[in-house]
């Protein structure tokens, strides 16, 4: 094949906020919204990567050896570095991305481009990787490539969300389940207009934190300890605090799992109210932007919970709402933050999508 196109969406956390690269658990949905990579071979060894929204086309050689740039760029840049290390594709290419997720609201539009630049690679120069392998493959090309020590959750999101379903993903296990999502609910999500970015310094602060308060306690990861062993802890005060977060996200994402099995939606809902208080009192992630939708949307009829989603630091909030209140709900959480803050907020209507692959991708 010369030419190629593949789409990979963004993806809602829903719960288990930081947890990821703590070894624990974690509930998403893809979105339908995303990135699309459209492109061809190139003879000559050349990479040239366009995206209307990001400016003029890159052109580089890659025969010369793909470094950073420290742009957008180097997500893609990455995810083709690591399939070279790997010896699963060495040709040139040319790619035009195009997408239709917020920048910088917390959506993973980062893992979103990788995804859809090793999706887009395996169609140009096929090679035999499971969908879990190019998961993996781009949180490594987001670690090493781009400096940013994200754990699995954004990959795998993107690549194995199912309509309808929320992605339960267990980081330690690097397994993935699908869980019913209830059809008289919806998903809002609400973007501050702050930017959220994690190249900062505040994601890997709060990812050292958490591993300092793992071996303070004795244990191998956040993971391993509950919360009532935690309290019992004789832990310095601000790791106990990033702890109870961590901690606190495992134990509500079980809870959720358990009542989206009995039909209890509703009870998700007042799950993500208590993650963004914890995000607000014990990790420090949350802006003073997200904590007002957050209030102003629980304030609503049909409003059953929000949080913030993503690492924090700006970005979105989602919202579980009620089907036939999605508009209402953004019209006055819109019209209360406009003016209280000066900023512009923009909602989304989502729905739990499908990932970048089918399930068949692993039989083929």
């Amino acid at each position: 094949m010369t030419n190629a196109t593949a789409f990979a969406p963004g993806r809602v956390e829903i719960l288990g906020n930081h947890t990821d690269y703590n070894g624990g658990v974690v509930l998403s949905a893809a979105l339908q919204l995303g990135v699309t990579a459209t492109g061809c071979r190139l003879a000559n060894g050349e990479v040239q990567l366009g995206s209307g929204d990001m400016g003029d086309m890159v052109t580089l050689n890659r025969n010369e050896g793909l470094k950073p740039r420290h742009d957008w760029t180097d997500y893609p840049l990455g995810v083709a570095e690591m399939l070279a290390r790997s010896g699963a594709e060495a040709g040139g290419f040319a790619v035009q991305y195009e997408s239709t997720l917020p920048s910088g609201a917390g959506l993973s539009s980062s893992a979103a481009l990788e995804v859809a630049t090793a999706v887009f690679l395996s169609r140009l120069y096929p090679f035999a990787l499971s969908r879990m392998e190019i998961a993996k493959l781009c949180r490594r090309a987001e670690n090493e490539f781009v400096g940013v020590n994200c754990g699995l959750l954004d990959q795998a999101s993107s690549v194995f969300g199912r309509k309808d379903h929320l992605v339960y993903l267990d980081c330690r296990a690097e397994s993935v389940k699908e869980i019913p999502f209830p059809a008289h609910l919806g998903l809002l999500i609400i973007n501050s207009s702050v930017k959220h970015a994690l190249t900062g310094g505040e994601y890997n602060e709060r990812r050292e934190q958490c591993f300092a308060a793992a071996a303070a306690m004795g244990v191998e990861a956040l993971r391993d300890t509950t919360s009532a062993a935690l309290e019992a802890a004789d832990l310095p005060a601000l790791a106990k605090r990033r702890a109870r977060h961590v901690v606190g996200e495992n134990e509500r994402v079980f809870e959720a799992i358990e009542a989206l099995r009995a039909g209890h939606g509703e009870k998700l809902g007042q799950l993500m109210t208590a993650s963004h208080r914890s995000s607000m009192e014990n990790f420090e992630n949350s802006t003073p932007e997200l904590d007002l939708l957050v209030e102003l949307a629980i304030q609503q009829k049909g409003c059953l919970g929000a949080r913030l989603t993503g690492g924090g630091f700006g970005g979105a909030i989602v919202a579980l709402v009620e089907q036939d209140a999605v508009e209402d709900v953004l019209k006055n959480v819109k019209s209360v933050y406009d003016t209280k803050t000066g900023y512009s907020a923009a909602g989304y209507r989502c729905r739990a999508g499908v990932g970048a692959l089918p399930p068949d991708h692993d039989q083929a």
